[in-house]
């Protein structure tokens, strides 16, 4: 299985100001396709993490319309996250094991700070952190 960066080594996601730029270009629903097929999650789960519905996606992709930047920005964020949490963890399953897991000594899940451009820059940071050996 292709890994996250590979799949997406054409986007140029290695700061928040190339995040941005592309986002104000648009940012196509093929990428929410390939990216919800390559981290193994439902489309309707990952729409809703980006504050949009399956269908209103569906809608976007029949009338070749791209994502909002708000979306888009959101939606490159994640994947972002995605390389840098398969970096750590080794592949994508594991990631997402340790985001379904409950962390900080309580009942808090990190997939749960998902649904937020600061939740993801928040979880960015605590790998940030789990990279340089402090304990998330």
């Amino acid at each position: 299985m292709k890994s996250v960066k590979t799949i997406f080594s054409d986007l140029d996601l290695s700061s928040d100001f190339a995040i941005i730029v592309l986002a104000r270009k648009g940012v196509h629903t093929k990428v929410f396709y390939e990216f919800a097929e390559a981290i193994k999650m439902p489309e309707k789960n990952l729409a809703a993490m980006i504050n949009l519905s399956s269908r209103t996606i569906s809608n976007y992709s029949e009338a070749g319309k791209s994502l909002d930047a708000p979306q888009g920005e959101h939606l490159l964020k994640l994947i972002a996250l995605y390389e840098k949490g398969e970096l750590l963890f080794g592949n994508t399953s594991e990631f997402n094991y340790w985001l379904a897991k409950p962390s900080w000594n309580s009942a808090e899940k990190p997939v749960s700070w998902l649904t937020t451009s600061g939740g993801v820059g928040f979880i960015s940071a605590e790998l940030d952190r789990l990279a340089q050996g402090y304990p998330a």
